[in-house]
């Protein structure tokens, strides 16, 4: 069945907009061209930045953004399995960094306050030496 370009078919399962308004002027109709279903890569970028900045526990927090923004480049790019892989060298970096860096500041607090207490006591020790404990 052929159609003259002023002849619309009737289909009744056209959205109701389509097709000629009440004047018989078209209606323009509007294309969307959807991307498939792929969910977002996380590049880390944040978290990244601040172990750089802040908890750089032997270059890793460095080295985890540079693969985060390798991530980002990629996923610019559109090489989706590319960008995958370098997020998650950057989290498994970002981790490494986290956690490294957090037990480093547990040894030194506690290391601080061992250094503290024996301090106390070599004072203390010190005053009962000199006789100052002894009530003299």
């Amino acid at each position: 069945m052929e159609y003259r370009a002023d002849q619309v078919p009737m289909n009744p399962r056209t959205y109701p907009y389509q097709g000629l308004k009440e004047d018989g002027q078209s209606v323009p109709t509007t294309v969307i061209n959807l991307a498939p279903n792929v969910r977002p890569i996380r590049d880390h970028l944040l978290w990244s930045l601040f172990n750089f900045f802040y908890m750089n526990f032997c270059c890793l927090g460095f080295v985890a953004l540079v693969y985060s923004v390798k991530s980002r480049d990629r996923k610019v790019v559109g090489d989706v399995e590319g960008a995958r892989h370098y997020a998650s060298t950057a989290r498994g970096f970002n981790i490494a960094t986290t956690v490294l860096s957090i037990l480093v500041f547990i040894i030194l607090i506690v290391m601080l306050f061992a250094g503290v207490f024996q301090a106390l006591q070599i004072i203390k020790q010190q005053q009962q030496h000199d006789g100052f404990g002894s009530g003299k």
